[in-house]
């Protein structure tokens, strides 16, 4: 019965609230004398806002709060409208003056293009994942700016980004063209046209222009400005940042960077394209005209590796535009897909030097020689037996250097007693024991740059390794025994939260600790020869400590240094290091007789040796140094 109560009472409260509502907007509302003088202010406001804007002689800079949508439907905002786009206040009054997204896609790319400035604003390539599994997106969530600044002939400055373009979708073949038009009537138009072929990651772009000879400003300065903030795909932070960087090709084929580290800028002329590479993965826009000039610019976003980071760099290109008879005329391309050397190669323009391979005899190295064996060799092998199979077939194309350098340590071993007999017996005079050392050196044949020469052989296939894998694109997310990811580095142990050592990371990899021991047996074997075969000299430092340090220090920075690189370039010098090895091996016990190497250089010491140039040159400076010596001596 109290229920029942409760609820009657409730009721007559809202109809009493009700009711009082009710009288007090009838006794508060307008009576027929306020609401004229309402539309009298309103009409004269209207009439002050059209005499401000024809007598309007400075230049008016739109903002984007100037283009809201419901300033569409209010007559007053559709007047500030005109004032502030003139020719271009039409664009707003269409239907496709709304933040909507219009969606294409191809077998490889996921492209949305905005209504409002016209541009891509979400680029997915869908074949790819990032470590995390996540679908790999290029632009996503306003990470890109792409806007053309340009004034009118009636003194306003706009930007494409704050204005609606009407989108339109049709076909040409197989292509799908996406036509974005920003309106100044039905037959005049700035066009944003992309044409996106089946399973291509280059898109055609096509700025152009109708009828608007008379409405932009040629006299003014038209700039496009493209920003791309570069996403996270990458395991190390680190590792990406290093390989993420601003390339671009000018003056015909020359290729030059933004500096990897830090924040540069750069003007430079006659640039044919610009690449916003992030590692594996490439946003690029390209010219068949090329760009008369552009002002580059790269910030570095990785602060600090320890912290979870969305972004890596920070790019920024402006390019002013000129107008060909008024209008816009630019064939452009927009190439959003991996940074793969034979898909880049397929577009003929260069596209594929991009790719960090090495400058000179090394970037030719892994064009010519190691991209294409490898890519032989993973056509059908696992990737990880590819590595193996490559470093094989390297180290044995390269083993005559290592007889070469092991024959020239024999040869200084067996020399050795002689050459401190005569360090000895001139012990006071050191000039003449360079001459003695180098003449039973050349007479034996044993010189030791013998061994020092063959070596230098090997830097430029060394550097060019330490080039390909961290850019071979076929190694991304391609396992191989407990390595996950050849382009990453592989975990055996991954430290508690918190837990980071400085230069070496939070986690341990095993490929590099693998590498760094078989280094370590390596340098302990061609070390310990050199030290036998090494001579002692008075007042020079001495090596065989030097050399004794440099067996656990090498090691050591390789477990520190390769921690963080590409476990597929730690299984290269893991293998590499074994086969070297095994060869010195063989060379030591089956190719190489001291004895007959001893004989060999007793033949060669009684036959007369013809001096060369270059041991003439030597013999006369030292000559001419003992003699101005000696002088100096008689004076004193």
């Amino acid at each position: 019965m109290e229920e029942k109560k409760f609820d009657l009472n409730t009721v007559i409260g809202f109809v009493l609230i009700f009711g009082i509502l009710v009288y007090m907007m009838y006794i508060n509302k307008p009576t027929p004398e306020e609401i004229e003088a309402q539309e009298k202010a309103k009409q004269e406001q209207v009439e002050a806002e059209t005499k401000k804007a024809t007598q309007e002689v400075d230049t008016i800079e739109t903002t984007a709060e100037d283009f809201s949508v419901t300033s569409a439907t209010d007559s007053l905002q559709r007047v500030a409208i005109q004032n502030k786009l003139g020719a271009f206040a039409y664009s707003s009054s269409l239907p496709s003056a709304i933040d909507k997204e219009t969606v294409v896609e191809n077998g490889v790319l996921a492209l949305k293009f905005s209504n409002k400035g016209g541009y891509l604003s979400e680029v997915k390539l869908k074949q790819f994942v990032n470590f995390d599994s996540i679908p790999i997106y290029l632009v996503k969530d306003g990470n890109t700016g792409f806007n053309i600044n340009f004034g009118t002939t009636d003194s306003r400055i706009l930007n494409t980004k704050d204005l609606y373009f009407e989108p339109t979708i049709t076909k040409n073949g197989e292509n799908t063209i996406v036509s974005m038009k920003l309106k100044v009537s039905a037959q005049q138009f700035l066009e944003y046209r992309y044409e996106l072929k089946p399973d291509d990651y280059m898109v055609n772009f096509t700025i152009r222009s109708q009828g608007l000879n008379n409405v932009v400003n040629s006299s003014q300065e038209i700039n496009l400005d493209w920003k791309l903030k570069t996403y996270r795909h990458d395991k190390s932070v680190s590792y990406e940042n290093r390989y993420t960087r601003l390339t671009y090709q000018l003056d015909g084929d020359k290729i030059d960077k933004l500096k990897p580290t830090g924040d540069d800028n750069e003007v430079e002329t006659n640039v044919n394209w610009i690449s916003y590479r992030q590692h594996f993965f490439s946003s690029i826009l390209t010219s068949k005209e090329g760009f008369k000039e552009a002002n580059l610019s790269s910030s570095n976003l990785v602060n600090n590796e320890e912290i979870d980071t969305l972004f890596t760099k920070a790019y920024e290109t402006k390019l002013p535009l000129q107008l060909q008879a008024g209008e816009f005329n630019e064939d452009l391309g927009l190439y959003f897909g991996p940074t793969d050397h034979k898909v880049l190669n397929k577009y003929d323009i260069g596209l594929e030097d991009s790719i960090p391979l090495g400058w000179g005899i090394f970037g030719w190295i892994n064009r010519y020689v190691f991209i294409p064996l490898f890519g032989f060799l993973s056509g059908f092998l696992p990737y990880g037996v590819a590595i193996i199979i490559m470093t094989i077939f390297i180290k044995m194309l390269l083993s005559f250097v290592q007889y070469k350098q092991f024959l020239s340590q024999a040869k200084m071993k067996i020399l050795k007693p002689e050459l401190d007999e005569i360090r000895a017996k001139y012990k006071d005079n050191k000039m003449k024991a360079q001459q003695e050392t180098m003449a039973l050196q050349n007479k034996a044949g044993a010189s030791p740059l013998s061994g020092c020469l063959p070596a230098l052989i090997q830097l430029p296939v060394f550097y060019a390794l330490f080039q390909f894998f961290p850019s071979a694109f076929d190694l991304r997310q391609k396992s191989f025994l407990w390595a996950d990811d050849l382009s990453s580095y592989d975990v055996i142990y991954q430290f508690p939260p918190g837990i980071h050592i400085p230069f070496y990371g939070g986690h341990v990899s095993l490929f590099p600790i693998l590498a760094s021991i078989a280094i370590f047996f390596y340098m302990k074997m061609t070390t310990g020869q050199q030290m036998a075969s090494q001579p002692t000299q008075e007042g020079m430092p001495d090596m065989t400590k030097i050399m004794k340090y440099m067996i656990y220090f090498s090691p050591l920075m390789m477990l520190f240094f390769f921690n963080n690189y590409a476990s597929g370039l730690s299984l290269y010098y893991f293998i590499s290091n074994l086969i070297s090895i095994g060869i010195m091996l063989v060379i030591k016990n089956y190719i190489l007789d001291e004895d007959k190497i001893h004989a060999q250089i007793q033949e060669n010491k009684k036959k007369p040796k013809k001096e060369g140039r270059f041991q003439k040159k030597m013999k006369e400076m030292m000559e001419q140094a003992e003699q101005q010596k000696q002088a100096q001596q008689r004076k004193k």
